[in-house]
C-alpha cells in the first residue's frame, strides 16, 4: 500500500536542493532585491531618452544585463521554493510579493526596448559592431520591428502582464494546491491518490487491478474541475490569438514559432511523421505489453507498465551519482566535474512531498548553479530523468559561462536536445556493461517507455491536440471542455488504433500538462530527441569528438537550431534525419519483442 507523501518539513533536508547557492539568507536575498530595484531606477534616469550613440547604446545594454543577470537569481530564489511546496503559506508570499515587484521592474524598464525599437536600422547596425556580446541581440531588435507596436501599447501590454499571463499560475494553483484526490480501496485494500503518487507511482503500478483503479479514481478527479480548467485554458489561448493579430502575424502559428526559428512546416512535419510512420511500432509494443502481463485487453491505463517488471532494479541516490559520472564520463572531465557539482553542491531536489511541482525540471539562473527538480522514486529509470535533467544543467553552464546573458538560451526547438542526448549516451552505457541479454533487453525497454516514449509519443500527442486548438482558434471557433477533451480523445485513438482501447475519460489527459501554457513547445520534446539520437550515436561512433558537441552547448543562442545541429554535420532542414530515428526506435522494438519471444 501506499503512504501519503509526507509535508516539505518532514524530509531530509540533505536530499533537496541547497537555496543557499543563490543566496545565503533570505535577509540577503531582500537585500539583493532592494539594491536591483534601486540599480534599476539609476539605469532609468541615465538612459531614458538618451540611446542617442552606438557607444551610449552599448553602455546601457551592458548595464542592462548586469541588471538582468541578478535579477534571474533573485526570481529563481523566491519561484524555485514555492516549487518544492507550494501549500506553504510562506513560499505564496515570498512568491507573490516577487511578482509585484519584479511587475513594477518591468514597467520602469520598458522604456529600454521600446527605444532600441525606435532607433534608426543604421545606428544600431554600427552599435552592433562595437561589442560582440551585444551584436546578435541588437540584431534581433531590428527583426523584432515589424511586430512592434507603438510605444504606448507595448508600456500597456507590460503593464498587463501580470493578468495577461495569469492563466499558467492559476492552472499550477489548481493542480497542485487545490486538487484533494479521494482515496481508492482494491480488494479490501486503501490506497492514497495525489498528482504525484499517481504520475510517480500508479501509471507504472505491476497490479492490474491497482493501476486501472487509481486511473479511474484520477481522472473521476479531474473530471469535476474540467470546466474551469477549460475556460483558464480558453482564456490562455484567446490571448494568444490577440497579441498575434495586434503584432500583425497570419496566424497565431507564425506568432507562436517566430521565437523558434524554425517555420510551421518542421512542426507538422514532426507530428505527421510520428503519427504515421512511428504509431504501428508503438502499437506492436503495446500489445507486447498486453502479451507480457496477460490482460484480457489492451487499455490506456496500460501503456506505461514495465516489460519485465520483475526485474526492475532499485537505485540509490548514491549510486546514482555514481552510474551517472561513469556513464557521461564520454563527454570528457570537464563535463564529469559538472554532474559531480551537481550532486555534492546539491543542486538536486529528490523528494516527493505534498505541494511540490510533478515530473521534472531544471533551472538554470545566470552566473549560479542549476537547480534539477525532480520525484524521486528508487527506480533505475529515474537514473534516465537525471541524465535527461542534467543533460539541461550542463547545456547551460556552459551557455551561461561563455556567452552574454542575451545569447545564452538558443530556439526552443533545439532545447531538448542536450538533455536527450544525456539520456541516450546514459542508456547505451548501460546497454554495453550489462551482464545478460534480458537486462539489455530491460535498458531497451526503458529507452522505449521512458525516452523515446514520452518524448516521441507522450509530447508528440500533446503537439497533435495543440495543433487542433490552435486552428480552431485561428478559425475563431469556440472552446469547451466538451470540445478540449474530444479532441485530445481523437488525436489517442488516431495513434493507438485498434491496438488499445482508448476509454472516454482518458480525452482529459490534456489536463495534466502545463505545456500547453508554454506556446508550441510539446512538438519540441521529439525534434530535441530527433537531434540528441543522431548526436549520441555519433558520439558512440566516434564520428565527431565529445568536444565539437560541447563547442554546440557552448554557442547558446548565438546560432538557430538548424546552425547549431550543423555545427555537429546534422542536417535537419530534410526528414532524413527524423525518418532514420523512428526506423532506430522500430527496431529497438523489434528486437525487444524477439527477445521477449524467445524468452
Amino acid at each position: 500500500m501506499k503512504k501519503q507523501l509526507p509535508k516539505r518539513h518532514e524530509i531530509d533536508v540533505k536530499y533537496t536542493w541547497d537555496m543557499a547557492n543563490l543566496f545565503k539568507s533570505e535577509a540577503l536575498y531582500q537585500a539583493a532585491f532592494d539594491t536591483a530595484e534601486q540599480d534599476v531606477v539609476t539605469f532609468c534616469q541615465k538612459f531614458e531618452q538618451q540611446l542617442t550613440t552606438k557607444e551610449r547604446i552599448n553602455e546601457a545594454l551592458t548595464t542592462f544585463q548586469d541588471i538582468q543577470s541578478r535579477l534571474t537569481r533573485i526570481g529563481a530564489y523566491a519561484s524555485l521554493q514555492a516549487s518544492t511546496d507550494s501549500i506553504s503559506e510562506e513560499n505564496q508570499m515570498r512568491s507573490g510579493k516577487a511578482m509585484m515587484r519584479f511587475q513594477a521592474i518591468s514597467k520602469q524598464m520598458a522604456f529600454f526596448i521600446n527605444e532600441l525599437k525606435q532607433i534608426d536600422d543604421a545606428l544600431l547596425l554600427e552599435a552592433a559592431q562595437l561589442n560582440v556580446d551585444n551584436h546578435d541581440y541588437l540584431l534581433e531588435i531590428i527583426e523584432d520591428k515589424k511586430h512592434t507596436l507603438s510605444p504606448e501599447i507595448e508600456k500597456t501590454l507590460v503593464a498587463l502582464s501580470p493578468v495577461l499571463n495569469a492563466s499558467y499560475g492559476h492552472y499550477n494553483r489548481f493542480k497542485l494546491a487545490d486538487m484533494k484526490f479521494n482515496d481508492f480501496e482494491v480488494a479490501g485494500v486503501n490506497y492514497p491518490n495525489s498528482f504525484t503518487l499517481f504520475e510517480n507511482e500508479y501509471e507504472y503500478e505491476e497490479q492490474t487491478a491497482v493501476r486501472r483503479r487509481a486511473y479511474e479514481t484520477f481522472y473521476q478527479k479531474l473530471a469535476e474541475y474540467q470546466h474551469g480548467f477549460a475556460s483558464n485554458y480558453q482564456a490562455h489561448v484567446q490571448k494568444e490569438k490577440i497579441l498575434s493579430e495586434l503584432r500583425g502575424y497570419p496566424s497565431v502559428f507564425d506568432y507562436l514559432l517566430d521565437g523558434q526559428k524554425v517555420s510551421r512546416d518542421f512542426m507538422d512535419r514532426q507530428i505527421d511523421s510520428i503519427m504515421t510512420k512511428l504509431a504501428p511500432a508503438m502499437r506492436r509494443y503495446a500489445k507486447l505489453l498486453q502479451q507480457i502481463h496477460g490482460l484480457d485487453n489492451m487499455t490506456y491505463a496500460d501503456l506505461k507498465i514495465a516489460v519485465d517488471p520483475s526485474f526492475e532494479p532499485k537505485v540509490s541516490i548514491e549510486e546514482s551519482k555514481a552510474l551517472l559520472i561513469e556513464g557521461l564520463s564520454v563527454l570528457g572531465s570537464e563535463y564529469n566535474e559538472i554532474v559531480r557539482r551537481a550532486f555534492d553542491e546539491r543542486w538536486i531536489d529528490f523528494p516527493q512531498n505534498q505541494g511540490k511541482s510533478t515530473g521534472g525540471f531544471c533551472s538554470s539562473p545566470y552566473g549560479a548553479p542549476s537547480y534539477i527538480l525532480i520525484n524521486w522514486n528508487g527506480q533505475m529509470d529515474e537514473v534516465m530523468v537525471l541524465a535527461h535533467e542534467i543533460g539541461h544543467a550542463g547545456h547551460f553552464q556552459y551557455a551561461n559561462a561563455h556567452q552574454s546573458i542575451l545569447n545564452t538560451r538558443p530556439s526552443m526547438y533545439f532545447i531538448e536536445a542536450p538533455s536527450t542526448t544525456n539520456e541516450l549516451l546514459m542508456a547505451n552505457h548501460l546497454i554495453q556493461k550489462a551482464q545478460s541479454s534480458r537486462e539489455k533487453t530491460w535498458i531497451r525497454s526503458v529507452m522505449i517507455s521512458r525516452t523515446y516514449y514520452h518524448n516521441f509519443v507522450t509530447h508528440l500527442l500533446e503537439a497533435a491536440f495543440q495543433r487542433e486548438v490552435y486552428t480552431k482558434v485561428d478559425q475563431k471557433q469556440p472552446l469547451s471542455a466538451n470540445i478540449l477533451k474530444n479532441i485530445k480523445l481523437d488525436v489517442l485513438k488516431k495513434f493507438w488504433g485498434e491496438a488499445v482501447d482508448i476509454p472516454e475519460w482518458a480525452g482529459l489527459t490534456w489536463m495534466r500538462q502545463p505545456h500547453y501554457f508554454m506556446g508550441l513547445y510539446p512538438y519540441t520534446y521529439s525534434a530535441g530527441l530527433t537531434l540528441g539520437t543522431k548526436v549520441s550515436k555519433m558520439i558512440e561512433n566516434k564520428t565527431i569528438t565529445p568536444q565539437a558537441w560541447i563547442e554546440v552547448l557552448k554557442a547558446g543562442g548565438t546560432k538557430s537550431p538548424l546552425e547549431l545541429a550543423k555545427m555537429v554535420g546534422v542536417d535537419l532542414t530534410t526528414d532524413q534525419t527524423l525518418n532514420e530515428v523512428i526506423d532506430e526506435i522500430s527496431n529497438i522494438i523489434d528486437d525487444i519483442i524477439a527477445e521477449k519471444t524467445k524468452a
